[in-house]
């Protein structure tokens, strides 16, 4: 069974050079636990607000990345990265909902406009189950 995904959990990208937390941004706030942390839904996607830079991007269809490489005369270096997360996490619980929003549990992917796939390697709380 998946665990409930919460604010400060750890995200990984395919092509970040490092970790990445989350925020979940309270829309309505549900609090778990006496640390008083935030529970997240697939709508905390948004870059920056919700999911913070991976260190250098290495993603080869990512423009930065691409101009990068060119200065560098065709050799491939990457660049600092700015998530390109347009669509929600899925696929969300189907069953446990926060503010009418599918809750976000540790099964759940994130895809980047680059072609990265962000993905939870830790929820950052309790473990609480969700379907």
């Amino acid at each position: 069974m998946a665990q409930q995904v919460y604010q400060g959990a750890t995200l990984q990208c395919t092509f970040g050079a490092a970790p990445s937390t989350l925020t979940a941004i309270p829309d309505p706030a549900v609090v778990v636990g006496t640390g008083g942390i935030f529970a997240a839904t697939i709508m905390d996607h948004k870059p920056i607000a919700n999911i913070a830079p991976f260190g250098l991007c290495a993603a080869p269809t990512n423009p930065v990345v691409i101009a990068a490489t060119a200065a560098k005369l065709g050799v491939f270096t990457p660049a600092p990265c700015v998530p390109a997360t347009l669509a929600p996490w899925t696929p969300g619980s189907p069953i446990v909902k926060i503010g009418g929003k599918p809750a976000l549990n540790n099964h759940c992917t994130l895809l980047c406009q680059w072609l990265g796939v962000i993905s939870i390697t830790n929820p950052g709380g309790t473990k609480v189950t969700v379907p």
